[in-house]
This record gives structure tokens, C-alpha cells and sequence, in this order.
């Protein structure tokens, strides 16, 4: 049988890389072995959807690169990819236990369960359904009652002896004693399924043949075997991936532990790295060495390599803390892959995203300026803004540098404003040689200067080599923002 896998995240939320991960690896293993890559959407839960996030789901997938074989958008001869519109599927099957007597009817209002679960801990017990109806209401009984209108849900009859097991194939055996668990709910009163029903049926209709999602789930596997077994049907092999960590290795990946743990980072989602100005292929070689490992050296791949390499051997079951140093050192391995003219149209978007219009002859000859020095698209589109602002803002503490006064950097400015005015013509060598020699007329050190000068011309401490940037930038906006910077100074009192 073909392989076949199936990413299936629930629109409860924007796409995280930890479940980008989990796509990347079921993806992976699917073109690995020349199988299919299913997506499937499990909605139906339905009080907890978040309006926009099945389309950033759609969306971050596409910017990775992750196609899918079928879908809710491509099809396939295994739809509606979308459980929603499967209910009338779940119903079915979950009547069909009952019919086969592996499941029944269940009346217990939630007032009811809920003294239950008190009960059962005032007397320090396991909670857990009691299995009242199971022994209580008969399936005569309970078809009298559906047919009067009172509201049930469908329960599966757990066996009360034995053991439930499974080989997992990146966590080895795992057997769970069938008096841990209880008779839990396939059918709520709604008509919508469960996560356990809806999963197993459709993971069988599907066809899925290796289910490969995050080692949460581990402790409902058991249940879903014990639904295989009713059914008939032979469950699928599965392979539970170890969580993504926070970098410090303490709770899991998201923005709250990262804010309690008080680091600086912010991006979880996919959409937060994409913004950020990560390459989508320089994630996807990170994500796919958090948690898998080809051999204990080699780090940098392309997807073609993954695809060829790629084996669930090579997982590892421990969790993997996310290390956003080595992603940044990734991706700037990525960017300076490029070609300029390539850079440039990944740069363009974040330039745009400033409120600039970048034009495309001045954006060309910068990129040689920026390619060797930044870690991510929107830090170069920040180092490189001053060429398209009308004005530029520099901050006081910036112009002025520790030691100097006001006054001595106003003399400054307006010394580099007469020497470059006076240059034939306005190269980066003729900047070069007009501003060291001027360094030198003044008693300055160079770098002091010509800080002054970046910060007056470009509003930023960190920027470009400085006499490119201003040859790009041209002579009369250089000159225009050296007298702006003067003028700021001449309202700065005394030091």
C-alpha cells in the first residue's frame, strides 16, 4: 500500500511551528516514499474556532512550500477534508457501535457528572464516567427515550480487562491497563463527534496509513485502538513526535512561557517568522533539525536533501528546545545564497511594509551593501529605509556621542556639509577621502565623525558601509539632511 499521511490541525488558533513541524515531518515522509500528504481540517470544535485562522493555516503551509496531495481547496476521492462537513459520516458510525454493541446511549445530564467528578474526589478516586447507563438503560429503554426527544450521547463500551497496546515508531511499546479508562464519549449531544471518533474514522476512510502527530496525543492513542478494534479495522502505524521546547528547554513553546521566562523573542506562529523576515526554506531546514537528526554533523539542507535523507529513525524522542541564535544563523546563511537580484525581490515586500516605495535601480545597487551583514529580510529592509524616507528622524543621544557637546557637533556637520558639497564628483572613494580629511582638519577621531555624519544622514546607528550608502543616497539629500541635523542642533542647549 502507498504511503499516505495527513496533516490535520483545528482552526483554533494561528499555525504554530510546533504544528508546522509535525507538517513538515508527515510531508517529508510522504514525498520520501512517493506517497500522499493529506490536509485535513478538524473543526469541530466548534466554541473554540478563531476567526482568520484556517486561512493563515492555508497560507503559512503554501509560504513553506508544504503542498498537499488532497485538501479542502485541491479535493480528492476521500472529501469533504473538512470535518464539518462530515458530520452526517460520524453519526453513522458512531450508531453502527451501538447497533454491534460496542458502544451505547448515554442520558447523564452535565449536573449529574459534574456531582460525579466532585464525588470522586472528595474520595480521592480517578474520575471518571461511571458507567451508569451502561448497566442502568437498556437499548430498548434508550431508543424510547431519543424518540421522546431527551437529549444523549454515544459512549464507547471500554472492556474492563486487558490491556490496550501499540508499537509507537519513534516511542517503542506502549500498554495502558483497560480499567484506567473510561467509557469515554464518541457522539456529544449536539451531533458533532469527538476528537476520538471523528479522528479514527476518518484516519480509516482516508486510508492514512501512518499517523504521525504530536506525543500529546500519546494517552489517547489506547482509546483510538480500542475504536479500531470495534470497527474491525486495522489501525494505522504511529509515530508521536516529542513537543518543541521554549530555549531554555523549561515549558513549551509559546508567547506566554517566552514573556514568564522574560526573553525578548516573540515569534511562535509561522506568520510571526514570516513578518520577521525569515526565509521559508531557511525554516524549514531549522524545524526539520528540531527533533531529527540525519547524522550528528551536517546542518544545512536543502528540501530535495531532506526529502532523500528523511526517516523516522531518525527522530528523537526527548523534546527539542527551539534555538532562535541558531535560526537567525540559518537564515543568514540562506540570504547571502541568494543571488542580488533574488535578494532584492524578497526584500521588496518589507521595504513596502514601511510605507515606502522602493525603486528598483536603487534597491539593486544596495543589496551588495546589506547582503554579507543581516540575519532577516526585515532587518535589511530597516538598514536600508533611509533611501526612500523624505526626512529622517536622529535621536539626540545617537548624534551626539559620549564626551562631545552639542556645539562641537553641530561644527561638524557643517564642515562635512562644505566638503562634500565641494567634491567634482560623488563617489564612495571622494566621500572617503573628503571625510577622513576632514576627520583629520578637525582633530576628530574617524569613527566619531563619521558616526555623526551616518546618524545625521541616515537616522540610524547601524547601517550600511557609510560612504556607499551615501553615494546611493545621492548629494542633495545628503546635504539636505546634514543641514536638517545642523538645525536640530542649534536648539540643543549648552552641555
Amino acid at each position: 500500500m502507498s504511503v499516505r499521511v495527513r496533516f490535520a490541525p483545528s482552526p483554533t488558533g494561528f499555525l504554530h511551528v510546533g504544528g508546522a513541524r509535525t507538517a513538515l515531518f508527515n510531508w517529508l515522509f510522504a514525498r520520501h516514499h512517493g506517497g500522499q500528504f493529506v490536509l485535513r481540517i478538524e473543526d469541530t470544535d466548534r466554541k473554540r474556532l478563531i476567526p482568520g485562522a484556517l486561512e493563515d493555516i492555508l497560507d503559512s503551509l503554501r509560504w513553506l512550500g508544504l503542498d498537499w496531495d488532497e485538501g479542502p481547496d485541491v479535493g480528492g476521492p476521500y472529501g469533504p477534508y473538512i470535518q464539518s462537513q462530515r458530520l452526517e459520516i460520524y453519526r453513522e458510525h458512531a450508531h453502527r457501535l451501538v447497533d454491534l454493541g460496542h458502544a451505547y446511549y448515554c442520558f447523564c445530564s452535565e449536573e449529574r457528572l459534574e456531582r460525579l467528578r466532585r464525588e470522586q474526589e472528595a474520595r480521592k478516586q480517578p474520575t471518571g464516567y461511571d458507567r451508569y447507563c451502561r448497566y442502568n438503560v437498556s437499548l430498548e429503554e434508550a431508543r424510547r427515550r431519543i424518540a421522546a426527544g431527551e437529549p444523549y450521547v454515544i459512549r464507547l463500551k471500554v472492556p474492563l480487562e486487558g490491556a490496550t497496546s501499540f508499537h509507537d515508531l519513534v516511542h517503542g511499546e506502549i500498554s495502558v491497563q483497560n480499567r484506567t479508562q473510561d467509557d469515554f464519549v464518541l457522539l456529544k449531544s449536539d451531533g458533532y463527534p469527538t476528537y476520538h471518533l471523528a479522528n479514527v474514522v476518518d484516519d480509516h476512510l482516508m486510508r492514512i496509513t501512518h499517523v504521525m502527530r504530536a506525543d500529546e496525543w500519546i494517552p489517547s492513542t489506547p482509546r483510538h485502538i480500542l475504536l479500531y478494534q470495534a470497527f474491525g479495522w486495522e489501525p494505522p502505524q504511529f509515530a508521536h513526535l516529542p513537543i518543541i521546547l521554549s530555549p531554555t528547554g523549561k515549558g513549551k513553546m509559546s508567547k506566554r512561557v517566552l514573556q514568564e521566562q522574560g526573553r525578548w523573542e516573540t515569534a511562535v506562529f509561522v506568520r510571526d517568522f514570516r513578518e520577521e523576515g525569515y526565509l521559508p526554506e531557511a525554516l524549514i531546514n531549522f524545524l526539520a533539525l528540531t527533533g531529527w537528526a540525519y547524522d550528528d554533523k551536517t546542518e544545512l539542507f536543502t528540501v530535495e536533501e531532506l526529502i532523500e535523507k528523511f526517516d523516522i529513525s531518525g527522530i528523537n524522542p526527548k523534546p527539542a528546545a527551539f534555538n532562535y541564535d541558531k535560526l537567525e544563523w540559518m537564515n543568514g546563511v540562506y540570504i547571502r545564497r541568494l543571488s542580488p537580484e533574488a535578494l532584492a525581490e524578497r526584500l521588496r515586500p518589507y521595504v513596502e511594509a514601511l510605507g515606502l516605495r522602493p525603486d528598483p535601480e536603487t534597491l539593486r545597487r544596495a543589496i551588495p551593501l546589506i547582503q554579507e551583514r543581516i540575519k532577516t529580510l526585515r532587518e535589511g529592509a530597516e538598514m536600508l529605509e533611509f533611501l526612500w524616507r523624505e526626512e529622517v528622524s536622529p535621536a539626540l543621544e545617537d548624534l551626539v556621542p559620549s564626551g562631545a557637546s552639542p556645539e562641537a557637533v553641530r561644527t561638524w556637520l557643517t564642515e562635512a556639509q562644505r566638503a562634500l558639497e565641494a567634491l567634482p564628483a560623488f563617489t564612495h572613494e571622494a566621500i572617503e577621502a573628503a571625510l577622513r580629511g576632514l576627520a583629520d582638519r578637525l582633530g576628530v577621531k574617524a569613527g566619531t565623525l563619521f558616526m555623526a555624519v551616518r546618524v545625521a544622514v541616515t537616522g540610524r546607528r547601524v547601517t550600511p558601509p557609510l560612504f556607499e550608502s551615501l553615494a546611493l543616497l545621492g548629494r542633495e539629500r545628503t546635504l539636505r539632511r546634514l543641514e536638517a541635523a545642523v538645525r536640530l542642533l542649534e536648539g540643543v542647549p549648552a552641555r
